[in-house]
């Protein structure tokens, strides 16, 4: 069919529209950069989260007390937070290293600590079929026994209908000899069937930009392949790894642009989506 000049510029409209709708939201990766986010163990206040989500698109949000806590002070704010349009990242304490001692202990722990994440989703209105991700803290290769911890883990969030996914360092470790190891690799390698979608923190400059919300790099920018969600910033500044970032306020940590009189510190990420756990 021939159009005519009045049709082709109506043909043309309708072309780029389309190419300007695929560039935004979850979009916005395939052209460099990511969706903005940022996590902290406290919830920052109700007046807060309004003034952040200016800056941000989601938040991560503690299932269970985060580490070295008692309480969790995000329990309850799901549905203000889905009013003000944040997408989530659900997030669930891990044991530390040494608290894995031995293959019989680990499948039991892992299939408790899945059901409290789980139980704890379930009381906040989460739909199933949404991506749990598990804290991890230590770096580096992990034990046999913390790999049956996690193999058990996985296989229960399954069960429950939920999907599994770890968040975890996206540093190489030098184990001595020439050898390196990447946590997330680590896991990947051993948990082999099962699919985990990675949450990585890697906040050494570069690949992080350092402490700024301008420039937004997608989450595989990381190091980490196939990362869903990168965590760029950790506050307070962890020397070992950050030393050469640029942004930090002079108490070492992160706030963000609009927080202008740095009430509330907190770590940034990237990620695909504006809603990782449920894209």
């Amino acid at each position: 069919m021939r159009l005519h000049t009045k049709g082709r510029a109506i043909v043309l409209a309708g072309v780029l529209a389309c190419l300007a709708s695929s560039l935004s939201g979850g979009e916005q990766d395939r052209v460099g950069r990511g969706n903005l986010g940022f996590d902290r163990n406290d919830y920052p206040g109700d007046a807060a989260m309004k003034e952040l989500r200016k800056e941000f698109t989601f938040v991560g949000y503690w299932l269970t007390p985060p580490p070295g806590a008692k309480t969790n002070s995000w329990t309850g704010k799901r549905k203000e937070m889905e009013a003000l349009g944040y997408g989530f990242l659900l997030l669930a304490q891990g044991r530390a290293g040494n608290a894995i001692r031995t293959a019989a202990a680990a499948g039991k722990i892992g299939v408790a600590d899945a059901r409290e994440a789980v139980r704890s989703a379930k009381a906040e209105g989460f739909a199933s079929g949404g991506i749990i991700f598990i804290d991890i803290e230590d770096g580096g290769r992990l034990t046999a026994e913390y790999h049956a911890y996690l193999r058990a883990w996985a296989d229960e969030i399954v069960r429950l209908t939920f999907r599994p996914g770890v968040y975890c360092s996206g540093m190489a470790v030098d184990e001595g000899g020439g050898a390196r190891t990447v946590t997330a690799d680590d896991i990947r390698s051993n948990e082999a069937p099962r699919e985990f979608a990675y949450w990585v923190f890697n906040d050494g400059c570069p690949p992080s930009p350092g402490c700024t919300s301008v420039s937004n790099p997608p989450p595989t920018a990381s190091g980490v392949k196939n990362a869903a969600v990168w965590q760029f910033v950790r506050s307070p500044r962890v020397p070992e790894t950050a030393a050469k970032c640029s942004g930090y306020a002079a108490d070492a940590n992160c706030y963000a642009a609009v927080d202008a009189a740095k009430k509330w510190h907190l770590d940034m990420n990237v990620a695909a989506s504006s809603n990782p756990s449920f894209k």
